[in-house]
């Protein structure tokens, strides 16, 4: 949600100051138009020219640059900016921002710019821990700046403790929720992604092959667009958006636990776990063991946690199903819709090329009782946004 965006990044003095590059390249293939400015401390740890190679625009310095088209730049960037990210942001110009000081054109372009500000600290654990530096940044927070707390481990100084700065995604995630508009605030919507896992024994369980990576991106994106978001998440290996709720779940029978506890309290639910339709009869204490004879199971259906969601919503509730098929897609997901009393059906198939487990991609067909509307194959962040934007169209009708 970054293309065609303009990013202001900052860059102050510290270690952590080459990461900055790797965060403008991964702007700029996002589809961002990146400006970057950084302080002359900065310089020492970093050459400009990285900057300007990355980003394709000159990176600022020298308040007082002759060298530049005749306007003035700390005000025309400014005003054009979408979102400010200063990353790493010094102990030094922290202390500035929080006190009104403009003295580079770093703090200066700060100062007139119109967005939040974001500001991710990264510096010496007790330098971070000073209070005097607490102070300044709690005086940011209520300026409205947003601060992202630096993560713990070992620093360049060999201490170790809290100082570093967060890893690139979570840097990319609060320029993306800062530039998105909050069309679903006060939204309160629960999400169920992942595979559940069905234990046969200590040892073996049964599964599929869904890995979480579309409900983890609709999760995303509601949280992104101002919706309270709880996750309920099977077993993934895929980490949660800063800015969700998540709660961990491995079993069909924890899923429906959790879905039924959440259920009352929600306006939106998305359904898009991959969930087992059968479970073992019987769980066996010990591992079984290998036999020449071939091995029986005997399986039960479990809980069916759509229906019984369709079962009991509310008046102006939402219910999103998903549906993945490998043939009849359409036929299957639109007796799902007025079976299981959904709202909207998200259906995909694996029969289509980058579509379904596992894909950084999907092709949707969204299917309400109004009709189908098939989308194209999009990013999965793409594809989520879009289903909400269906999902916000139902729920404005309905209230």
């Amino acid at each position: 949600m970054l293309k065609g965006k303009m990013i202001i990044v900052g860059v102050t003095g510290g270690i952590a100051a080459f990461k900055a590059a790797q965060l403008v390249s991964d702007l700029v293939k996002l589809g961002a138009e990146v400006h970057v400015i950084m302080t002359r401390n900065a310089t020492n740890f970093i050459n400009p020219i990285t900057f300007e190679t990355l980003s394709g625009n000159k990176c600022l310095i020298d308040t007082f640059d002759r060298n530049f088209e005749f306007k003035v730049e700390h005000v025309s960037l400014s005003q054009r900016a979408d979102a400010f990210l200063i990353a790493p942001a010094s102990a030094n110009v922290i202390g500035k921002l929080a006190n009104g000081i403009a003295d580079d054109m770093l703090t200066t372009m700060a100062l007139a710019t119109h967005c939040r500000i974001i500001v991710a600290p990264a510096m010496n654990t007790r330098m971070f821990e000073n209070p005097i530096v607490q102070d300044n940044m709690a005086k940011l927070r209520r300026y409205h700046f947003t601060l992202i707390e630096p993560t713990n481990g070992r620093l360049a100084c060999g201490d170790t403790g809290k100082g570093k700065l967060p890893d690139i995604p979570v840097l990319l995630e609060y320029l993306k929720r800062e530039v998105t508009p909050k069309d679903l605030t006060g939204k309160r919507i629960v999400v169920t992604a992942g595979p559940t896992r069905e234990s046969l024994d200590p040892v073996r369980y049964l599964t599929n092959h869904s890995t979480g990576k579309m409900g983890y991106a609709i999760a995303e994106a509601a949280a992104h667009r101002g919706a309270e978001v709880t996750l309920i998440s099977g077993p993934v290996q895929l980490k949660a958006s800063e800015f969700v709720r998540k709660t961990d779940i491995v079993s069909a029978k924890d899923l429906f636990r959790a879905v039924k506890e959440s259920l009352p309290e929600c306006d939106i639910l998305i359904m898009a776990a991959a969930v087992a339709d059968y479970t073992p009869t019987e769980y066996q204490d010990e591992k079984i063991k290998k036999k020449d004879e071939d091995l029986s199971l005997s399986l039960q259906r479990t809980k069916d946690i759509l229906a019984y969601a369709g079962e009991n919503k509310k008046q102006g509730q939402i219910i999103c199903g998903f549906s993945m098929e490998t043939q009849n897609l359409l036929e299957n997901s639109m007796n799902k819709l007025r079976t299981k009393n959904c709202d909207i059906i998200a259906a995909n198939s694996l029969r289509k090329k980058g579509s379904g487990f596992g894909t950084d991609t999907n092709e949707l067909a969204l299917i309400t009782k109004d009709g189908i509307r098939e989308l194209p194959l999009l990013s999965k962040e793409e594809a989520a946004h879009q289903l909400l934007d269906a999902i916000k169209s139902l729920s404005n009708r309905e209230t």
